[in-house]
């Protein structure tokens, strides 16, 4: 195994499944109504849906990877929108009120969202094609690297979850919120670099 292309694998993880997202956002305010308990059917709906995303981007990127011209360009719009979203990250607002939901959700709304969750198919998009040979070739290897993945995912909704209304004091503080969102943001554009340099 390649130990730069598996550092570089779990770095982009790591920032990924916990920076503010969809996901992350949600479960933060919904924990911070309901607490963790009433949050968990929300959270197993999402390691559902996101996984069930994962295993079909995985089965696409098998064709992508054999139509080279396309798997490149995929990476480099992958790579442009993570530099991107580095930047978003890194100058986002603290969670505030608007992000509350009034009503306790459960596994079927955590299992939908992964759908619309724009953030989850550009992560497994960059995921399976960036950082697709980790494991090896073939849709088996994608599907044991959508494991690692869940392994960060899952434990990042339910840490928001857990903490919401502590996150949410947290990030209310300007210099907390600057100092999380910038590390965050330079990990994620420390990984689209390293996307783009040749190996």
């Amino acid at each position: 195994m390649d130990n730069e292309l598996l550092l570089a694998t779990i770095t982009f993880q790591i920032a990924m499944c916990f920076s503010p997202g969809p996901n992350n956002v949600l479960c933060a305010a919904h924990g911070s109504q309901h607490g963790l308990k009433g949050t968990i059917p929300l959270i197993m709906g999402m390691a559902v849906g996101w996984s069930a995303l994962g295993l079909f981007i995985a089965a696409a990127t098998v064709f992508i990877e054999e139509n080279q011209n396309l798997f490149q360009l995929l990476t480099y719009i992958g790579a442009a929108y993570i530099a991107y979203l580095s930047f978003k990250v890194a100058t986002s607002s603290p969670i505030d009120s608007k992000h509350q939901q009034a009503d306790r959700l459960g596994f079927r709304t955590g299992m939908i969202l992964q759908v619309v969750n724009g953030k989850a198919w550009i992560h497994f998009l960059v995921l399976l094609t960036a950082f697709g040979g980790l494991f090896g070739t073939g849709f088996a290897s994608k599907a044991l690297l959508i494991l690692l993945n869940l392994s960060f995912g899952l434990p990042a909704v339910i840490t928001w979850a857990a903490f919401g209304t502590l996150l949410r004091k947290i990030f209310s503080t300007e210099q907390s919120a600057k100092n999380l969102n910038m590390a965050m943001g330079v990990a994620l554009f420390a990984v689209a670099i390293w996307i783009v340099i040749p190996h």
